[in-house]
């Protein structure tokens, strides 16, 4: 099976904190000089390559003594800053010898959610990449509080394959791919749809050391795949599975992405900028933004929560609560609550000035499980 297009340019590759260290608290140097090995084949066959790198915060754990990964806040930004160095010293000894330049991009969700910022960590990564770098990202876990976390580096490998449009995220883990434990650990190899059945498989990790586990892994698929970004999840112990998978032959589990990938905008709203509130609508206005394309009028909105200004990203819940959508409100909160079933011949009445009168408009709107046109 082919995973990669023939015109395919870019690929990122996870590597998660039991591959790097082998479930202990210092780098398996054997397994990295291996990991940068392969990069290096991918690099000769036309392939650009970022890796997003986990390991800081074992590395501090085991510069430090510790045992058990810290659960106050201080302790693991210092053990983070303390293992970032090694980590990256570490990255650059092992591509020096194949004439590869590692660099360092450290990024907190508010580097991507805001645009201006957004978009300065897209340039960069641009010019890297044409410099013939490798760009080696981790969370900036020295800085990151809880709301402004990725939460892990599952998460953020998806946004930086969407943010980069790449064509392939690879993440490398201790185990082959997506098992079915029902059928004695049989390995799916390719999904099709994330479906609730698919979502039932995973599992989260006792890593001491790491956080995420498979749950968090097929989170990052969906993201990716939506972006129109294939995912492939495999063992970050064989040997030879980079260039294998660019050859179509790997073993793990290849999660195909959405024929038409959302634009850089949309992208943007549904997965880099976090939302502020809630719009609640009826299922009239579930049916015209799922299945007709269609803006959020006034009229389908039948509660809001949250304390938001106009231009905040809202998220857009059915009348079960379950989120379908995401978009850029045009009112504030206090003002969308006193338009609740408004018809827009009410809004034209009480905002002559404005020349479009709906809640959220299309282009500013995308929907998260879409059954028709966006």
């Amino acid at each position: 099976m082919a995973f990669l297009q023939a015109n395919a340019r870019r690929i990122v590759v996870k590597i998660g904190t039991n591959t790097l260290t082998g479930g202990g608290r210092s780098i398996d140097f054997a397994r990295l000089e291996n990991l940068a090995s392969q990069i290096a084949a991918v690099r000769a066959r036309g392939l650009e390559c970022i890796v997003v790198s986990s390991g800081a915060v074992g590395l501090g754990m085991g510069q430090l003594g510790l045992s058990a990964r810290p659960k106050d806040l201080p302790t693991l930004q210092a053990c983070a800053a303390i293992g970032q160095t090694l980590l990256m010293e570490n990255w650059k000894d092992v591509l020096q010898e194949h004439n590869l330049v590692p660099a360092q991009i450290l990024l907190t969700h508010e580097d991507v959610r805001n645009r201006r910022r957004h978009v300065a960590v897209r340039n960069t990564m641009e010019r890297l990449l044409h410099l013939g770098a490798i760009p080696i990202v981790n969370e900036n876990d020295t800085v990151s509080a809880d709301e402004i976390k990725f939460g892990d580096n599952d998460l953020l490998s998806a946004l930086v394959a969407s943010l980069t449009r790449a064509d392939l995220l690879v993440i490398l883990s201790t185990i082959p791919g997506l098992l079915d434990r029902a059928q004695g650990d049989r390995l799916i190899p390719v999904v099709e749809e994330i479906t609730p059945a698919i979502s039932a498989l995973a599992g989260g990790t006792d890593s001491a050391t790491a956080v995420g586990g498979m749950i968090s892994k097929l989170e990052a698929a969906k993201v990716a795949t939506r972006s129109g970004c294939g995912v492939f999840i495999g063992s970050g112990t064989h040997p030879s599975i980079l260039p294998q998978l660019v050859d179509g032959e790997p073993e793990g589990t290849f999660f195909v992405p959405q024929k038409i990938p959302l634009a850089a905008r949309k992208r943007w709203l549904a997965f880099f900028e976090r939302p502020v509130g809630v719009l609640t609508i009826d299922a009239g206005a579930v049916k015209a933004l799922k299945n007709e394309g269609r803006s959020l009028l006034a009229k389908g909105v039948t509660g809001t929560s949250g304390n938001y200004p106009a231009g905040a990203i809202v998220t857009i819940h059915d009348p079960q609560g379950n989120p379908i959508a995401r978009g850029q409100v045009a009112y504030p909160s206090e003002a969308v609550k006193t338009l609740l079933g408004s018809s827009s011949a009410e809004l034209r009445d009480r905002f002559p000035e404005r020349k479009r009168l709906e809640v959220v408009h299309r282009d500013h709107l995308v929907v998260l499980e879409s059954s028709g046109p966006e």
